[in-house]
């Protein structure tokens, strides 16, 4: 008899064949909230943990969210050494991002216990995709336990076919869309897009976003449904990890708040600005007695960050006056430059205000190409970014640990961006690689990132579409009076303090990519559609100021760039450009200092040759060609000599390829021994005269190409 649980479901019926449901009750009962949830054959573990207390002096949320893909669900083995699932990949890292800025700001802010979500994709269904999935699957299990949280939420993914705006649309639908983008939001409001654009329009970008809303509603609806049929949602756990001292609180806001005030006010620049208003809070805890600064300093530093942050937003809604003295739509002074560094493929420096970008492009062939190993996305990317971020573009001392999620994440959206600006495969043989190194940071420098990208691809000589540029969005709001202000390309202190953070990629045409993260709720679609208007008008500015320093790639590439060329062959002529164990192919490489490789597409090969030498080049060319060629009769060859025997010698007149020369064919005249004729190695021109049909043997000629000795009478012999 089975002692299986019945637990408790809720299903939603998308439409085009598409079910949701959602299963708790069944596995990982131990977590304080689970589900499953089933779309089609896939099927995502959702849990969350969250500890009863929180560590003391801990003023934020230690939120933590993983998402990994088991490769049992695609019925693969991983690739790696130890044929186990490893750290998660960079791909894992994304979707978890996504998740995490979707729920974040969801929890209360006086919650500050440590939180974990755990999302695992146990089966899979390439029908039905799971990273647009996995937004609903942690919000479930959240809406299931008895963990603060002011959800639900939910994630879609919406894509514009041929045309038409779809929800969660199928792998092989998207290689027709125009427009991917993944949304999450409450039944009231959005609060985080990132995707990517074929360079569409603002218009389209709202349209789809609305869209997309439609689809969340229902889904955050459905889990509802679900705490229903549970007798209804668990009452929230009590919690108290703030202490309070409400009569420092106000002493702190009336002691520092005018001086935070003129601070802010004065526009100075971001280190003089921070040390003056460090100096406001440590006058103040100097004039604190040893026993108050021992139990109160912590608190003191809370008040008075909130102090900075009233001040600042106060300034902006009331006055329209930033931090560093700019209209609300003004962007930073600009300046760039090409070529700076002359070993490199393509370089650029882009510098925006206090944010400064030094971005490298790598151009390579196909051995070149990124491996991927994941189990819902593995082959190869010819395309790569790489985003570096070190302490000292801060001011910081931070010991060097390699890339976290932030750069991973700041990567990809520049990557997503730069991408759609790209020529097809057919026009760039090449294998990129683009390396951002951030030397200084003040507000948005992965859209320095694109900026300098784009700058670094057209001093390399890639012929792009156009120039693509980024700017960050911000925006200061006033639930209570309804007052906002949108703020073009922001500061980092604008960005931790503000409402919103909105970066926009694109081209003169359109946008390319967008992320956006939303910290309130009330966000109105004329809000959202002002700041995509700005933020248009901030990207053409920037633009304007890229194209004074290139607007158009470089007729070619840098003269130490790699050269490919690409020679086509039947399939059957691979093995021979081959040989036996890799030994032709590898000769080649070595004899001529190229790279080659070999692709077999449908019914023929690619041969690709990299070499930055143009000598090696044509040597690996012509080798290659040889090896293909046809032997034609009547064709006349120089050939080598590669053996002597006693009725004749061995020709290879193509590589891989030898001819009889026999002895009555070396001369007119009779020859009785070879012996002197020729030597191993000898060149020697020589004519096809035959083929045999049956066993291949090639029948060379020497005296055929000799003119015919005449007879003591002067008549040519016969």
């Amino acid at each position: 008899m089975s002692n299986k649980p019945n637990g408790f479901r809720s299903s939603l019926d998308m439409g085009n064949g598409k079910s949701i449901e959602i299963e708790t009750g069944i596995l990982a009962k131990q977590a304080d909230g689970s589900v499953v949830v089933k779309c089609g054959d896939t099927m995502i573990l959702a849990s969350v943990v969250s500890n009863k207390e929180a560590k003391e002096n801990v003023d934020f949320l230690p939120l933590s969210v993983d998402y990994q893909e088991k490769f049992a669900s695609v019925g693969r083995i991983p690739g790696s050494f130890h044929r186990r699932e490893a750290r998660l990949t960079d791909y894992e890292i994304l979707v978890s991002r996504i998740v995490d800025r979707a729920l974040r700001p969801l929890f209360p802010e006086d919650y500050h216990a440590d939180t974990q979500v755990i999302i695992t994709l146990m089966s899979s269904d390439k029908n039905f995709p799971p990273d647009c999935l996995v937004g609903l699957a942690a919000s479930s299990a959240l809406m299931v336990s008895d963990i603060p949280f002011q959800g639900p939420i939910s994630e879609v993914r919406v894509a514009k076919i041929n045309g038409q705006l779809v929800i969660n649309p199928t792998e092989s639908d998207m290689v027709n869309s125009s427009l991917e983008l993944i949304v999450s939001g409450t039944a009231n409001d959005i609060n985080m897009v990132e995707g990517e654009c074929n360079e569409v329009s603002e218009l389209e970008m709202v349209e789809a976003i609305k869209f997309a809303h439609e689809a969340i509603k229902k889904q955050c609806q459905m889990q509802w449904d679900l705490c229903e049929q549970m007798g209804g949602r668990k009452p929230a756990r009590t919690y108290s990890h703030e202490k309070s001292d409400l009569e420092l609180k106000k002493h702190i806001w009336e002691t520092t708040y005018d001086k935070v005030y003129v601070v802010a006010k004065s526009g100075a620049p971001k280190s003089e600005r921070s040390a003056n208003f460090k100096a406001i809070i440590t006058e103040y805890l100097s004039n604190m007695s040893e026993e108050d600064l021992k139990a109160k300093e912590y608190l003191a530093k809370k008040y008075y960050h909130q102090v900075e942050k009233e001040a600042m937003r106060k300034m902006i809604l009331d006055e329209s006056i930033r931090l560093d003295g700019r209209k609300l739509d003004e962007v930073r002074p600009i300046w760039s430059e090409v070529g700076y560094l002359p070993a490199a493929h393509g370089s650029a420096v882009f510098t925006r205000g206090e944010t400064q970008s030094v971005t490298t492009v790598t151009l390579g062939g196909k051995l070149d190409e990124q491996m991927l190993d994941a189990p819902m996305l593995n082959g190869y990317s010819r395309l790569m970014l790489h985003y570096n971020f070190p302490a000292f573009s801060t001011g910081e001392v931070r010991p060097n640990r390699g890339p976290g999620r932030r750069e991973i994440g700041h990567g990809n959206l520049a990557l997503r961006g730069l991408k759609k600006a790209l020529p097809s495969a057919e026009d760039n043989p090449y294998v990129i690689r683009i390396v951002s190194d951030i030397l200084e940071s003040n507000g948005s420098s992965s859209m320095a990132t694109v900026c300098a990208g784009s700058l670094a691809l057209m001093d390399a000589g890639i012929k792009i579409k156009g120039g693509v540029s980024g700017v960050a969005m911000g925006l200061i709001s006033d639930e209570a009076t309804g007052k906002y202000k949108i703020l073009t390309d922001i500061l980092g202190d604008e960005d931790h303090l503000g409402d919103m953070d909105f970066k926009v990629v694109g081209t003169a045409k359109g946008i390319t990519a967008c992320q956006m993260d939303i910290k309130i709720n009330g966000l109105k679609w004329e809000m959202l559609e002002e700041a995509l208007e700005q933020a248009g008008r901030g990207r053409a500015h920037i633009l304007n100021e890229m194209n004074t320093t290139i607007n158009a790639a470089n007729d070619d590439y840098k003269p130490h760039a790699p050269r490919i060329e690409r020679i086509t062959i039947d399939k059957d002529q691979i093995g021979a450009v081959i040989g036996p164990g890799g030994k032709v192919i590898q000769g080649i490489q070595k004899d001529t200092n190229t790279t080659i490789s070999i692709t077999e597409v449908d019914n023929h090969g690619i041969v690709e040759i990299l070499s930055d030498n143009a000598e090696n080049m044509a040597a690996a060319k012509r080798i290659i060609k040889g090896i293909v060629a046809v032997p034609e009769v009547g064709e006349v060859y120089e050939g080598k000599v590669r053996s002597i025997v006693e009725f004749g010698a061995f020709i290879e007149i193509l590589p891989g390829k030898d001819g009889l020369l026999h002895i009555s064919e070396i001369d007119w005249k009779r020859i009785a021994k070879m012996d002197g004729i020729f030597k191993e190695g000898d060149i020697v021109k020589v004519k096809l005269v035959e083929v045999d049909k049956k066993t291949g043997k090639l029948r060379l000629s020497r005296k055929a190409l000799l003119p015919k000795p005449e007879n003591e009478e002067g008549q040519t012999q016969a």
